[in-house]
């Protein structure tokens, strides 16, 4: 990776494991980090609609409490319900926030909106997360593409669904001597995906025929089109094992944000719900402005992951919006 750095697995991080579980028909998913430790966190939204639940605790403003898990799921605000099924899981292990006579887990949420994509009446729920929670058990490295909340997440939609394509979910993670920041990221955007360090468009609209890319930024200045808001997001989350308090994590979040100017055009739209989350899951010394940056770059990178490394061939996505 140059200047240091080392890519790793982002199961190297500890203090987080992944888990994911999917519907191919409904085209919909659901992705889980479930923490195992202390831990302290930020977020930021720059996009215009984004489907949440619980994002306030992440605030600086509120009081500091460790999260017990972070949900990334397809079906809109429909789709918010999946916590319910990992808050049982969490609450059948006792872990979660202590209350007298018991416990309430802390769990956050944000959604893509996929409802175009294959069957939009169904959306993920309390039993898909719940499988999701058991998949995190194994500690397995996640795998990146059209699985759990990338299953049914797509980019470049100006002209609809039929000028789109496929895009999904992707873990990336590195090191640089005892740092080590990884990010899960879902790319659903509005905008088109550019490889961060050739600026090179990658993936996003299409041509009518679906032979050659466009610009969507080309496109919305010649034909001046108004967006459709809150049909488009990308999800992203940080983790480092190194120290920072709610504030700091915050500061982290809204640096990582560059990561996504870098890697897709337009992005933060009216017609997104782009969100970062950030969490400080270790105690390693580092300096806050180091690790945005590096937030920022694996943030790119993922993005890059999420467009090329899923699994649906041109043919195969073509026949599923066509059906719609």
């Amino acid at each position: 990776m140059g200047e240091g750095l080392q890519e790793i697995k982002i199961s190297e991080i500890a203090g987080v494991t992944f888990g994911q579980a999917q519907d191919y028909t409904a085209m919909t998913g659901v992705s889980v980090a479930l923490f195992s430790g202390e831990n302290t966190g930020g977020i930021d939204v720059s996009g215009g609609g984004p489907a949440s639940r619980e994002a306030h605790l992440l605030s600086p403003y509120t009081d500091t409490k460790s999260l017990n898990a972070l949900v990334f799921a397809g079906g809109s605000a429909y789709g918010l319900g999946a916590a319910d099924g990992v808050m049982k899981y969490l609450e059948e292990r006792n872990r979660g926030f202590a209350v007298p006579g018991g416990v309430v887990p802390l769990v956050v949420q944000s959604d893509i909106f996929d409802l175009t994509l294959g069957d939009g009446r169904v959306r993920p729920d309390a039993k898909m997360a719940y499988g999701a929670c058991l998949a995190a058990e194994a500690g397995r490295e996640p795998v990146s593409g059209s699985v759990g909340a990338g299953t049914g997440a797509a980019v470049g939609k100006l002209y609809g669904m039929g000028q789109s394509q496929k895009a999904g979910i992707a873990f990336h993670a590195a090191q640089l001597g005892e740092l080590q920041v990884g990010v899960m990221v879902v790319v659903n955007a509005f905008g088109d995906v550019f490889d961060w360090e050739s600026g090179k468009q990658i993936r996003g609209l299409l041509d009518s025929k679906r032979q050659n890319l466009l610009s969507t930024e080309a496109e919305l200045y010649k034909q001046m089109i108004a967006l459709q808001t809150g049909t488009n997001t990308t999800l992203a989350a940080i983790f480092t094992n190194a120290q920072f308090n709610e504030g700091e994590m915050n500061k982290i979040a809204a640096m990582a944000r560059s990561g996504l100017a870098r890697a897709i055009s337009p992005v933060n739209t009216m017609a997104d719900g782009d969100t970062i989350y950030a969490f400080s899951l270790g105690e390693v010394k580092a300096d806050l402005n180091i690790v945005g940056l590096l937030a920022a770059r694996v943030l790119s990178e993922g993005i890059k992951k999420a467009v090329t490394q899923e699994d649906f061939s041109e043919e195969a996505y073509r026949n599923l919006v066509l059906a719609h």
